[in-house]
């Protein structure tokens, strides 16, 4: 008897798929169904019933124990709560990928819906201003990217626009006073883009700036003021473990004022990425870093399609590290 799985985005629709793949006589052997995500159905037909489209017994199927890498697929997109549309369409784009792992078709799926673009390591000519809600981690990401740059010897400027939180300077300054970094702190446009002039001959120049309310107008405006003053990217930084429609709705916000990449915080301390993806996709995100650890000096990952596919798998070294963590986290 062979297994096969079906996602769709309704119990109908994976119903008419299992009836054109496996035929008429295929046995629904388990239905799951969760709410905004979609519906897997789980089908069975007899060995000697050729089926349109599926290897015959004599190759990978001929040990009925051994899992269908694409099912797997299947269930790792479902558990990561990712919706079904976005779902069906990673699916879509390995139907016809050959692969021996589950860990393979993950990231050839990911590779092909999903666009890396890693933080730059050395010498980047656009100041980098990491944005996004009040408690995403953007301070704690700013001394990652600086003790990063600090360790190849590379030189680093930094500057905090984030005089209004209570402790948020010093926080910074705990961490850069251990670098041996200078750290600029600003209050106005005017300041920043005379910072940057100051700041002009390092590889890199670190900006990180207060939380942003992304549905308050104030807020945005406020912000858009700074990035106007020089030629600077700001970088969106959001936390792991977020509703996957809140998530995408505050990035469609950033993205409005030029983000251009996401930089997910606290994977350590969530068990679904679905958050992370559904705000790229959404909002037409280039995927950069994962904070993995709630250490300065460690934990950020450049992202690409196997490294991801990697943390999203069960059993990842991410996933064992979770119970383990404590701390504040980024």
């Amino acid at each position: 008897m062979r297994l096969k799985s079906f996602h769709a985005p309704t119990m109908g629709e994976a119903m008419r798929l299992v009836r054109e793949v496996l035929g008429d006589d295929a046995i629904i052997v388990a239905t799951r169904e969760e709410e905004g995500v979609g519906v897997r159905v789980t089908a069975a037909v007899e060995e000697s019933i050729p089926v349109p489209g599926m290897p015959a017994i004599n190759d990978r199927y001929h040990n009925p124990l051994a899992p269908d890498p694409a099912d797997q697929v299947t269930d790792i997109l479902f558990r990561h709560g990712l919706p079904a549309d976005l779902n069906q369409r990673l699916m879509d784009s390995i139907a016809d990928f050959d692969a021996k792992d589950a860990q393979t078709l993950l990231a050839a799926a990911l590779e092909s819906v999903f666009t890396f673009q890693p933080l730059p390591e050395g010498r980047f000519p656009k100041p980098l201003m990491l944005v996004g809600p009040p408690g995403a981690g953007k301070t704690l990401t700013v001394a990652k990217l600086c003790a990063r740059a600090a360790l190849k010897g590379r030189p680093v400027g930094v500057i905090s626009t984030d005089t209004v939180r209570a402790g948020g300077i010093d926080q910074l300054a705990a961490f850069t006073r251990v670098l041996k970094l200078r750290l600029m702190t600003v209050e106005d446009p005017l300041a920043l883009a005379d910072a940057l002039d100051v700041q002009r001959g390092a590889e890199q120049v670190l900006v990180d700036s207060a939380g942003r309310n992304p549905y308050s107008q104030a807020d945005l405006n406020d912000l858009r003021d700074f990035l106007v003053a020089a030629d600077i990217e700001p970088v969106l930084v959001l936390p792991a473990g977020m509703d996957p429609v809140e998530a995408s709705e505050m990035a469609r916000a950033f993205r409005a004022l030029g983000a251009r990449r996401l930089l997910t915080t606290r994977l350590d301390m969530a068990r679904r990425l679905g958050s992370m993806l559904t705000a790229a996709h959404e909002a037409g995100l280039a995927l950069c870093d994962a904070s993995t650890s709630p250490r300065a000096a460690e934990g950020l990952t450049p992202l690409s399609p196997t490294s991801l596919a990697r943390l999203m798998m069960p059993g990842s070294e991410t996933s064992e590290r979770r119970a383990k963590q404590t701390g504040t986290h980024a």
